[in-house]
């Protein structure tokens, strides 16, 4: 299926404190409220859509009294759509795979020339000057924390793009790709569908898309609150806000404005609850990329409503007896130096 072509996103980055504007758009109306929780998503879901305009394409699943995810929303769900900045969960999961069979370590260093720096969102290209020696922990951190594209260029380096494309492939996506270029070390990030990005996501949970460890690592970048805060974590608390990974897209093509969120929530037992991937294109408001943007607004309203109304689940026990382990991350506590 053909997919617009478009160039690299620029993001906006940064946490926005809830407004008296955004709380009453949360409350909706009585009767919604008075709607189980499936139904108060899904219609929270149709409202917030409406309102932002342009084309979805959307998966979210709860998990149901078996333990196992049950569809929410099926919005054109296996639609395949440019991924953006969310395609870079996957190829963090290409360079963990490589780490899982012994290949490359965390700790291996590479340097960073200046010739490999992208400018749009990150860190790296604000330093001015280069010529570092990083980790693979430290660039993939920088890519799936502050969605820095120079640290793209440098995972192409350890994965080329054919490679990144055939462990996909193994681990049993169909759509999931980055686009190669003539450079075998880089890549356009490519497509991917929102049911793939949920299965993504629920295997990263369980611990069954990688090792236990490679899995936790990159679980513990996406829940940290320093990383994207504008949408659907946007309207929460510090400890709410650590119980959802999150990894945000954003660019344009010839459709428009496009605007993407996926992620997972976990409860407050540390059991994954809920997965969401909400790719919106055809937008308007093309140039902001910040938390006013309609879809973005809109993120942030069905992000709260999800929270609000997570499933229940499964037992914990029997949970637990299927996925391994629950995840918990330490609470934030601010340092003042020292």
């Amino acid at each position: 299926m053909s997919v617009p072509f478009s160039r690299r996103s620029a993001l906006g980055l940064g946490a926005t404190a809830a407004t008296a504007a955004t709380a009453a758009l949360m409350l909706g109306s009585p009767a919604e409220a008075a709607r189980p929780g499936p139904a108060r998503i899904r219609a929270t879901y149709e409202r917030e859509k409406a309102k932002a305009g342009g084309t979805w394409h959307t998966h979210i699943a709860g998990v149901d009294a078996t333990g196992v995810p049950a569809p929410i929303v099926e919005d054109d769900a296996d639609h395949v759509t440019q991924g953006y900045s969310v395609q870079k969960l996957a190829v963090a999961t290409a360079v963990m795979d490589k780490i899982d069979r012994g290949e490359l370590t965390l700790g291996q260093k590479l340097d960073l020339p200046a010739d490999i720096i992208l400018g749009g969102s990150g860190i790296y290209f604000l330093h001015t000057v280069w010529g570092d020696e990083i980790t693979i922990a430290n660039f993939l951190t920088a890519m799936l924390l502050v969605s820095d594209n120079t640290a793209v260029r440098m995972c192409g380096r350890v994965v080329p793009a054919a490679e990144i494309n055939e462990i996909l492939a193994a681990k049993g996506f169909v759509h999931t790709r980055v686009e190669p270029v003539a450079n075998p070390n880089r890549f356009f990030l490519g497509t991917t569908t929102p049911r793939e990005m949920h299965d993504l996501l629920w295997r990263l949970a369980t611990k069954t898309l990688l090792s236990p460890q490679s899995c936790t690592f990159l679980l513990g970048i996406t829940r940290w609150i320093n990383g994207y805060m504008d949408g659907v974590r946007r309207v929460m608390s510090s400890d709410e806000r650590s119980r959802v990974a999150t990894k945000y897209g954003a660019d344009f093509n010839t459709l428009g404005a496009s605007r993407h969120e996926a992620g997972i929530m976990f409860g407050p037992d540390g059991l994954p609850k809920l997965t969401y991937a909400m790719f919106a294109e055809g937008l308007g408001d093309l140039d902001n990329y910040g938390s006013t943007h309609p879809a973005v607004q809109a993120h942030a309203v069905i992000g709260r409503t999800m929270m609000d109304h997570l499933p229940a689940g499964a037992p914990a026990a029997s949970t637990l007896a299927r996925t391994g382990t629950a995840e918990r991350i330490e609470p934030f506590r601010p340092v003042n130096g020292g």
